[in-house]
Protein backbone atom coordinates (compact mmCIF):
# COMPACT_ATOMS: atom_id res chain seq x y z
CA UNK A 1 0.00 0.00 0.00
CA UNK A 2 1.31 3.46 -0.94
CA UNK A 3 1.83 5.86 1.96
CA UNK A 4 -1.03 8.29 2.49
CA UNK A 5 -0.28 11.86 1.38
CA UNK A 6 -2.13 15.16 1.60
CA UNK A 7 -2.99 15.02 -2.11
CA UNK A 8 -4.14 11.44 -1.71
CA UNK A 9 -6.39 12.18 1.24
CA UNK A 10 -7.85 15.57 0.34
CA UNK A 11 -10.60 14.30 -1.97
CA UNK A 12 -12.04 11.94 0.65
CA UNK A 13 -12.01 14.62 3.34
CA UNK A 14 -13.68 17.12 1.01
CA UNK A 15 -16.33 14.51 0.13
CA UNK A 16 -17.03 13.93 3.82
CA UNK A 17 -17.44 17.65 4.45
CA UNK A 18 -19.75 18.12 1.47
CA UNK A 19 -22.04 15.43 2.86
CA UNK A 20 -22.53 17.43 6.06
CA UNK A 21 -25.31 19.96 5.48
CA UNK A 22 -24.20 23.27 7.02
CA UNK A 23 -26.70 25.50 5.19
CA UNK A 24 -26.73 29.04 6.54
CA UNK A 25 -29.98 30.84 5.70
CA UNK A 26 -29.13 33.90 7.77
CA UNK A 27 -32.07 33.10 10.05
CA UNK A 28 -31.17 31.30 13.31
CA UNK A 29 -34.52 29.50 13.16
CA UNK A 30 -33.72 27.74 9.88
CA UNK A 31 -29.91 27.60 9.81
CA UNK A 32 -28.70 24.01 10.18
CA UNK A 33 -25.59 24.92 12.13
CA UNK A 34 -21.94 23.99 11.82
CA UNK A 35 -21.52 21.84 14.93
CA UNK A 36 -21.46 18.46 13.15
CA UNK A 37 -18.85 19.67 10.67
CA UNK A 38 -16.74 21.18 13.46
CA UNK A 39 -16.85 17.89 15.34
CA UNK A 40 -15.74 16.08 12.18
CA UNK A 41 -12.79 18.48 11.88
CA UNK A 42 -11.92 17.99 15.55
CA UNK A 43 -11.95 14.21 15.09
CA UNK A 44 -9.69 14.41 12.02
CA UNK A 45 -7.20 16.52 13.96
CA UNK A 46 -7.40 14.40 17.12
CA UNK A 47 -6.78 11.27 15.04
CA UNK A 48 -3.23 12.47 14.32
CA UNK A 49 -2.59 14.03 17.74
CA UNK A 50 -3.62 17.65 17.16
CA UNK A 51 -5.88 18.97 19.89
CA UNK A 52 -8.33 21.77 19.20
CA UNK A 53 -10.77 23.99 21.06
CA UNK A 54 -14.40 24.32 20.01
CA UNK A 55 -16.49 27.37 20.87
CA UNK A 56 -20.21 27.69 20.23
CA UNK A 57 -21.47 31.22 19.68
CA UNK A 58 -25.06 29.95 19.72
CA UNK A 59 -26.62 26.47 19.78
CA UNK A 60 -24.99 24.38 17.02
CA UNK A 61 -23.03 27.42 15.70
CA UNK A 62 -19.57 26.02 16.33
CA UNK A 63 -16.08 27.40 15.66
CA UNK A 64 -12.87 25.41 16.03
CA UNK A 65 -9.28 26.60 16.52
CA UNK A 66 -6.04 24.61 16.78
CA UNK A 67 -2.40 25.67 17.04
CA UNK A 68 0.50 23.66 15.62
CA UNK A 69 3.81 24.69 17.22
CA UNK A 70 6.55 25.73 14.80
CA UNK A 71 10.32 25.42 14.86
CA UNK A 72 10.86 29.13 15.56
CA UNK A 73 8.28 30.25 18.10
CA UNK A 74 9.77 33.73 18.22
CA UNK A 75 8.33 34.43 14.78
CA UNK A 76 4.81 35.67 14.22
CA UNK A 77 2.30 32.87 13.73
CA UNK A 78 0.47 32.25 10.44
CA UNK A 79 -3.33 31.96 10.60
CA UNK A 80 -4.94 29.58 8.09
CA UNK A 81 -8.71 29.93 8.14
CA UNK A 82 -11.77 28.49 6.43
CA UNK A 83 -15.50 28.63 7.08
CA UNK A 84 -17.70 25.56 7.47
CA UNK A 85 -21.08 27.05 6.56
CA UNK A 86 -22.51 27.13 3.05
CA UNK A 87 -25.35 28.97 1.37
CA UNK A 88 -28.55 26.92 0.90
CA UNK A 89 -29.09 24.83 -2.22
CA UNK A 90 -32.38 23.95 -3.93
CA UNK A 91 -31.99 20.30 -4.91
CA UNK A 92 -34.60 20.67 -7.69
CA UNK A 93 -32.21 23.00 -9.53
CA UNK A 94 -29.19 20.68 -9.37
CA UNK A 95 -28.21 17.78 -11.59
CA UNK A 96 -26.91 15.92 -8.49
CA UNK A 97 -27.87 15.90 -4.82
CA UNK A 98 -26.14 19.07 -3.54
CA UNK A 99 -25.10 17.27 -0.35
CA UNK A 100 -24.00 13.98 -1.91
CA UNK A 101 -20.35 14.79 -2.52
CA UNK A 102 -20.69 12.88 -5.79
CA UNK A 103 -17.60 12.43 -7.93
CA UNK A 104 -18.15 12.39 -11.69
CA UNK A 105 -16.63 13.81 -14.88
CA UNK A 106 -13.43 14.67 -13.03
CA UNK A 107 -15.19 16.87 -10.48
CA UNK A 108 -16.37 16.59 -6.90
CA UNK A 109 -19.90 18.04 -6.76
CA UNK A 110 -21.75 19.62 -3.88
CA UNK A 111 -22.67 22.82 -2.10
CA UNK A 112 -19.45 24.19 -0.65
CA UNK A 113 -17.17 22.46 -3.16
CA UNK A 114 -15.39 25.74 -3.92
CA UNK A 115 -16.91 27.92 -1.18
CA UNK A 116 -15.08 26.68 0.76
CA UNK A 117 -14.97 23.08 1.93
CA UNK A 118 -12.28 22.42 -0.67
CA UNK A 119 -9.82 24.57 1.26
CA UNK A 120 -11.03 23.20 4.61
CA UNK A 121 -10.13 19.76 3.24
CA UNK A 122 -6.72 20.97 2.05
CA UNK A 123 -5.96 22.35 5.50
CA UNK A 124 -6.87 19.08 7.17
CA UNK A 125 -5.08 16.88 4.64
CA UNK A 126 -1.83 18.83 4.89
CA UNK A 127 -1.56 18.94 8.67
CA UNK A 128 -2.60 15.29 9.00
CA UNK A 129 0.19 14.37 6.58
CA UNK A 130 2.64 16.47 8.58
CA UNK A 131 1.75 14.76 11.82
CA UNK A 132 2.17 11.30 10.31
CA UNK A 133 5.58 12.30 8.92
CA UNK A 134 6.84 14.30 11.89
CA UNK A 135 6.98 17.57 9.96
CA UNK A 136 7.40 20.71 12.05
CA UNK A 137 6.41 23.97 10.31
CA UNK A 138 8.90 26.85 10.38
CA UNK A 139 6.60 28.89 12.65
CA UNK A 140 3.36 28.38 14.56
CA UNK A 141 0.36 27.60 12.36
CA UNK A 142 -3.05 28.49 13.76
CA UNK A 143 -5.97 26.71 12.11
CA UNK A 144 -9.44 28.26 12.36
CA UNK A 145 -12.65 26.69 11.06
CA UNK A 146 -15.47 29.18 11.44
CA UNK A 147 -19.24 29.44 11.40
CA UNK A 148 -21.49 32.03 9.79
CA UNK A 149 -19.21 33.50 7.13
CA UNK A 150 -22.08 33.42 4.65
CA UNK A 151 -24.36 35.65 6.73
CA UNK A 152 -22.16 38.37 8.17
CA UNK A 153 -19.80 36.39 10.48
CA UNK A 154 -21.53 37.44 13.71
CA UNK A 155 -21.56 33.84 15.00
CA UNK A 156 -18.18 33.00 13.50
CA UNK A 157 -15.00 35.02 13.06
CA UNK A 158 -16.47 38.16 14.62
CA UNK A 159 -17.45 36.13 17.69
CA UNK A 160 -13.97 34.59 17.92
CA UNK A 161 -12.24 37.96 17.59
CA UNK A 162 -14.56 39.54 20.13
CA UNK A 163 -14.67 36.75 22.73
CA UNK A 164 -11.56 34.62 22.15
CA UNK A 165 -8.89 36.86 20.65
CA UNK A 166 -6.27 35.08 22.78
CA UNK A 167 -6.51 32.09 20.43
CA UNK A 168 -4.84 34.22 17.76
CA UNK A 169 -2.08 35.63 19.96
CA UNK A 170 1.05 36.25 17.93
CA UNK A 171 -0.62 35.85 14.52
CA UNK A 172 0.83 38.39 12.10
CA UNK A 173 -0.33 37.05 8.71
CA UNK A 174 -3.22 34.95 7.44
CA UNK A 175 -4.46 33.12 4.37
CA UNK A 176 -8.05 32.23 3.55
CA UNK A 177 -10.49 31.81 0.70
CA UNK A 178 -11.05 33.16 -2.83
CA UNK A 179 -7.47 33.45 -3.97
CA UNK A 180 -4.75 31.37 -5.55
CA UNK A 181 -6.98 30.09 -8.37
CA UNK A 182 -5.76 29.96 -11.95
CA UNK A 183 -6.79 31.98 -15.00
CA UNK A 184 -5.42 30.50 -18.20
CA UNK A 185 -3.74 32.85 -20.68
CA UNK A 186 -2.35 30.08 -22.90
CA UNK A 187 -0.86 26.62 -22.60
CA UNK A 188 2.36 28.04 -21.15
CA UNK A 189 1.00 30.76 -18.85
CA UNK A 190 -1.57 30.78 -16.09
CA UNK A 191 -2.16 33.74 -13.81
CA UNK A 192 -2.96 32.76 -10.21
CA UNK A 193 -5.06 35.46 -8.57
CA UNK A 194 -4.01 36.13 -4.97
CA UNK A 195 -6.48 38.25 -3.04
CA UNK A 196 -4.81 41.28 -1.47
CA UNK A 197 -7.91 43.48 -1.19
CA UNK A 198 -11.64 43.22 -0.48
CA UNK A 199 -14.42 45.68 -1.01
CA UNK A 200 -16.24 46.89 2.08
CA UNK A 201 -19.72 45.63 2.94
CA UNK A 202 -22.57 47.95 3.86
CA UNK A 203 -25.97 46.27 3.93
CA UNK A 204 -28.53 49.05 4.21
CA UNK A 205 -32.25 49.19 4.77
CA UNK A 206 -34.04 52.17 3.28
CA UNK A 207 -37.28 53.31 4.89
CA UNK A 208 -39.89 55.60 3.41
CA UNK A 209 -42.76 57.05 5.45
CA UNK A 210 -46.10 58.29 4.20
CA UNK A 211 -49.71 58.82 5.23
CA UNK A 212 -51.61 55.53 5.61
CA UNK A 213 -55.11 55.29 4.24
CA UNK A 214 -57.70 53.48 2.15
CA UNK A 215 -56.48 52.13 -1.17
CA UNK A 216 -59.46 53.57 -3.06
CA UNK A 217 -58.69 57.22 -2.23
CA UNK A 218 -56.56 59.68 -4.16
CA UNK A 219 -53.28 59.61 -2.25
CA UNK A 220 -50.28 61.88 -2.85
CA UNK A 221 -48.21 60.80 0.18
CA UNK A 222 -47.60 57.10 -0.48
CA UNK A 223 -44.63 55.42 1.23
CA UNK A 224 -44.52 52.67 -1.40
CA UNK A 225 -44.28 55.20 -4.21
CA UNK A 226 -41.53 57.13 -2.46
CA UNK A 227 -39.56 53.98 -1.74
CA UNK A 228 -40.02 52.62 -5.25
CA UNK A 229 -38.66 55.84 -6.74
CA UNK A 230 -35.63 55.73 -4.44
CA UNK A 231 -34.94 52.06 -5.10
CA UNK A 232 -35.23 52.52 -8.86
CA UNK A 233 -32.82 55.45 -8.71
CA UNK A 234 -30.29 53.37 -6.77
CA UNK A 235 -30.66 50.40 -9.10
CA UNK A 236 -30.03 52.54 -12.19
CA UNK A 237 -27.22 54.65 -10.73
CA UNK A 238 -23.69 53.97 -11.96
CA UNK A 239 -21.02 55.02 -9.51
CA UNK A 240 -17.85 56.59 -10.95
CA UNK A 241 -14.88 54.45 -11.82
CA UNK A 242 -11.94 54.39 -9.39
CA UNK A 243 -8.81 52.30 -9.95
CA UNK A 244 -7.17 51.22 -6.70
CA UNK A 245 -3.51 50.13 -6.55
CA UNK A 246 -4.48 46.44 -6.40
CA UNK A 247 -6.81 46.61 -9.38
CA UNK A 248 -4.35 48.66 -11.41
CA UNK A 249 -1.56 46.16 -10.75
CA UNK A 250 -3.82 43.27 -11.75
CA UNK A 251 -4.99 44.90 -14.97
CA UNK A 252 -1.47 45.93 -15.94
CA UNK A 253 -0.23 42.37 -15.52
CA UNK A 254 -3.21 40.89 -17.37
CA UNK A 255 -2.71 43.29 -20.26
CA UNK A 256 0.97 42.44 -20.37
CA UNK A 257 0.14 38.72 -20.42
CA UNK A 258 -2.42 38.96 -23.23
CA UNK A 259 -0.36 41.46 -25.21
CA UNK A 260 -2.45 44.63 -25.11
CA UNK A 261 -1.76 48.08 -23.74
CA UNK A 262 -3.41 49.01 -20.46
CA UNK A 263 -5.39 52.24 -20.65
CA UNK A 264 -6.19 53.49 -17.11
CA UNK A 265 -8.89 55.74 -18.56
CA UNK A 266 -10.69 52.75 -20.08
CA UNK A 267 -10.08 49.76 -17.75
CA UNK A 268 -13.31 48.09 -18.81
CA UNK A 269 -11.80 47.46 -22.26
CA UNK A 270 -9.24 45.16 -20.62
CA UNK A 271 -11.86 43.64 -18.32
CA UNK A 272 -14.07 42.75 -21.29
CA UNK A 273 -11.33 40.41 -22.51
CA UNK A 274 -11.20 38.39 -19.28
CA UNK A 275 -13.93 35.92 -20.18
CA UNK A 276 -15.24 33.96 -17.15
CA UNK A 277 -13.65 36.26 -14.55
CA UNK A 278 -14.83 39.51 -16.15
CA UNK A 279 -17.75 39.82 -13.71
CA UNK A 280 -15.46 39.22 -10.74
CA UNK A 281 -12.99 41.91 -11.79
CA UNK A 282 -15.56 44.29 -13.26
CA UNK A 283 -17.13 44.78 -9.85
CA UNK A 284 -13.86 46.09 -8.42
CA UNK A 285 -13.51 49.30 -10.45
CA UNK A 286 -16.41 51.13 -8.82
CA UNK A 287 -18.68 51.13 -5.77
CA UNK A 288 -21.93 49.22 -6.19
CA UNK A 289 -25.40 49.34 -4.64
CA UNK A 290 -27.90 46.64 -5.56
CA UNK A 291 -31.50 46.48 -4.27
CA UNK A 292 -32.22 42.97 -3.00
CA UNK A 293 -35.44 43.02 -0.92
CA UNK A 294 -38.71 44.96 -0.61
CA UNK A 295 -41.24 45.02 2.21
CA UNK A 296 -44.43 47.05 2.62
CA UNK A 297 -48.05 46.77 3.71
CA UNK A 298 -50.26 44.15 5.29
CA UNK A 299 -53.45 44.26 3.18
CA UNK A 300 -54.19 44.77 -0.49
CA UNK A 301 -56.53 47.73 0.00
CA UNK A 302 -54.58 49.57 2.70
CA UNK A 303 -51.93 52.15 1.84
CA UNK A 304 -49.11 51.50 4.34
CA UNK A 305 -47.48 54.21 6.38
CA UNK A 306 -44.03 52.69 5.92
CA UNK A 307 -42.14 50.82 3.20
CA UNK A 308 -38.65 49.32 3.35
CA UNK A 309 -35.99 47.99 0.99
CA UNK A 310 -32.64 46.30 1.50
CA UNK A 311 -29.63 47.46 -0.51
CA UNK A 312 -26.43 45.42 -0.80
CA UNK A 313 -23.62 47.99 -1.04
CA UNK A 314 -19.95 47.20 -1.70
CA UNK A 315 -17.37 49.96 -1.37
CA UNK A 316 -13.79 50.36 -2.51
CA UNK A 317 -11.01 50.92 0.05
CA UNK A 318 -11.14 54.43 1.49
CA UNK A 319 -14.50 55.28 -0.07
CA UNK A 320 -17.09 54.41 2.59
CA UNK A 321 -17.91 58.01 3.52
CA UNK A 322 -17.94 59.43 0.00
CA UNK A 323 -20.08 56.49 -1.11
CA UNK A 324 -22.75 57.22 1.50
CA UNK A 325 -22.77 60.90 0.53
CA UNK A 326 -23.32 59.96 -3.11
CA UNK A 327 -26.02 57.44 -2.20
CA UNK A 328 -27.83 60.10 -0.18
CA UNK A 329 -27.83 62.41 -3.17
CA UNK A 330 -29.35 59.63 -5.27
CA UNK A 331 -32.21 58.68 -2.92
CA UNK A 332 -33.01 62.17 -1.67
CA UNK A 333 -33.26 63.64 1.83
CA UNK A 334 -36.54 62.05 2.95
CA UNK A 335 -35.52 58.38 2.87
CA UNK A 336 -34.21 56.99 6.16
CA UNK A 337 -31.02 54.89 6.00
CA UNK A 338 -30.48 52.06 8.50
CA UNK A 339 -27.16 50.20 8.61
CA UNK A 340 -27.66 46.45 8.99
CA UNK A 341 -24.05 45.38 8.48
CA UNK A 342 -20.91 47.46 8.10
CA UNK A 343 -17.49 45.97 7.42
CA UNK A 344 -14.54 47.96 6.18
CA UNK A 345 -12.74 47.41 2.90
CA UNK A 346 -9.24 45.90 3.04
CA UNK A 347 -6.11 46.38 0.96
CA UNK A 348 -2.53 45.28 1.48
CA UNK A 349 0.54 45.24 -0.74
CA UNK A 350 1.61 42.35 -2.93
CA UNK A 351 5.05 42.04 -1.40
CA UNK A 352 7.09 40.35 1.30
CA UNK A 353 8.30 36.86 2.15
CA UNK A 354 4.80 35.38 2.33
CA UNK A 355 3.96 36.49 -1.22
CA UNK A 356 7.31 35.12 -2.41
CA UNK A 357 6.49 31.78 -0.77
CA UNK A 358 3.10 31.69 -2.53
CA UNK A 359 4.71 32.35 -5.90
CA UNK A 360 7.42 29.75 -5.37
CA UNK A 361 4.95 27.06 -4.26
CA UNK A 362 2.75 27.66 -7.30
CA UNK A 363 5.69 27.58 -9.73
CA UNK A 364 6.99 24.36 -8.20
CA UNK A 365 3.74 22.60 -9.09
CA UNK A 366 2.97 24.58 -12.26
CA UNK A 367 5.98 25.99 -14.17
CA UNK A 368 3.57 28.21 -16.12
CA UNK A 369 2.28 29.93 -12.97
CA UNK A 370 2.50 33.66 -12.37
CA UNK A 371 0.98 35.01 -9.13
CA UNK A 372 -0.83 38.35 -9.43
CA UNK A 373 -2.77 40.45 -6.90
CA UNK A 374 -6.48 41.13 -7.24
CA UNK A 375 -9.39 42.62 -5.31
CA UNK A 376 -12.40 40.53 -4.24
CA UNK A 377 -15.75 42.23 -4.76
CA UNK A 378 -17.25 40.26 -1.88
CA UNK A 379 -16.09 39.73 1.70
CA UNK A 380 -14.48 37.00 3.78
CA UNK A 381 -13.53 36.27 7.39
CA UNK A 382 -10.42 38.37 6.75
CA UNK A 383 -12.56 41.38 7.63
CA UNK A 384 -12.73 40.18 11.23
CA UNK A 385 -9.15 38.97 11.52
CA UNK A 386 -7.63 42.20 10.22
CA UNK A 387 -9.07 43.98 13.27
CA UNK A 388 -6.45 42.05 15.28
CA UNK A 389 -3.68 43.60 13.19
CA UNK A 390 -3.26 40.50 11.02
CA UNK A 391 -2.24 40.99 7.39
CA UNK A 392 -4.66 38.89 5.36
CA UNK A 393 -4.48 37.29 1.92
CA UNK A 394 -6.78 35.07 -0.09
CA UNK A 395 -4.74 32.01 -1.03
CA UNK A 396 -6.66 28.75 -1.45
CA UNK A 397 -4.76 27.35 -4.45
CA UNK A 398 -6.62 25.65 -7.30
CA UNK A 399 -5.53 24.84 -10.83
CA UNK A 400 -8.68 25.14 -12.92
CA UNK A 401 -9.63 23.95 -16.40
CA UNK A 402 -9.33 26.84 -18.86
CA UNK A 403 -13.02 26.64 -19.84
CA UNK A 404 -14.48 26.50 -16.32
CA UNK A 405 -16.56 29.54 -15.31
CA UNK A 406 -15.18 29.54 -11.79
CA UNK A 407 -16.82 32.71 -10.48
CA UNK A 408 -20.28 31.45 -11.53
CA UNK A 409 -19.92 28.47 -9.19
CA UNK A 410 -19.89 30.63 -6.05
CA UNK A 411 -23.39 30.26 -4.60
CA UNK A 412 -24.39 28.79 -7.97
CA UNK A 413 -26.16 25.66 -9.16
CA UNK A 414 -24.05 22.50 -9.64
CA UNK A 415 -21.13 23.85 -7.62
CA UNK A 416 -18.12 21.59 -8.12
CA UNK A 417 -14.35 21.45 -7.81
CA UNK A 418 -12.00 19.63 -10.21
CA UNK A 419 -10.47 16.61 -8.49
CA UNK A 420 -7.04 17.22 -10.01
CA UNK A 421 -7.28 20.89 -9.04
CA UNK A 422 -8.08 19.91 -5.46
CA UNK A 423 -5.07 17.60 -5.31
CA UNK A 424 -2.92 20.32 -6.88
CA UNK A 425 -4.10 22.73 -4.17
CA UNK A 426 -3.10 20.32 -1.41
CA UNK A 427 0.41 19.99 -2.87
CA UNK A 428 0.81 23.76 -3.25
CA UNK A 429 -0.50 24.45 0.26
CA UNK A 430 1.89 21.85 1.66
CA UNK A 431 4.87 23.48 -0.08
CA UNK A 432 3.77 26.97 0.88
CA UNK A 433 3.25 26.24 4.58
CA UNK A 434 6.59 24.40 4.82
CA UNK A 435 8.37 27.53 3.56
CA UNK A 436 6.26 30.29 5.11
Amino acid sequence: MEPLTAAGEVVGICRDLLRIDTSNTGDPRTTVGERVAAEYVAAQLHDVGIESVLHESAPKRANLVARIPGADRSRGALLVHGHLDVVPADASEWSVDPFSGEEKDGYLWGRGAIDMKDFDAMMLAVVRDWQRGGVVPPRDIVLAFTADEEAGMEYGSQFLVREHADLFEGCTEAIGEVGGFSYTINDDLRLYLVETAEKGIDWLRLHAKGRPGHGSFVHDDNAVTALAEAVAAVGRHKFPMTITPTVRSFLEQVCDAIGIEFDPAEPELAISKLGPIANLIGATVRNTANPTRLEAGYKDNVIPGRASATIDCRTLPGQAESFLAELRSVIGPDIEIEHLQQQAALETGFDGDLVAAMSAALRAEDPGARAVPYMLSGGTDAKAFTTLGIRCFGFAPLKLPADLNFSALFHGVDERVPVEGLQFGARVLDRFLRSS
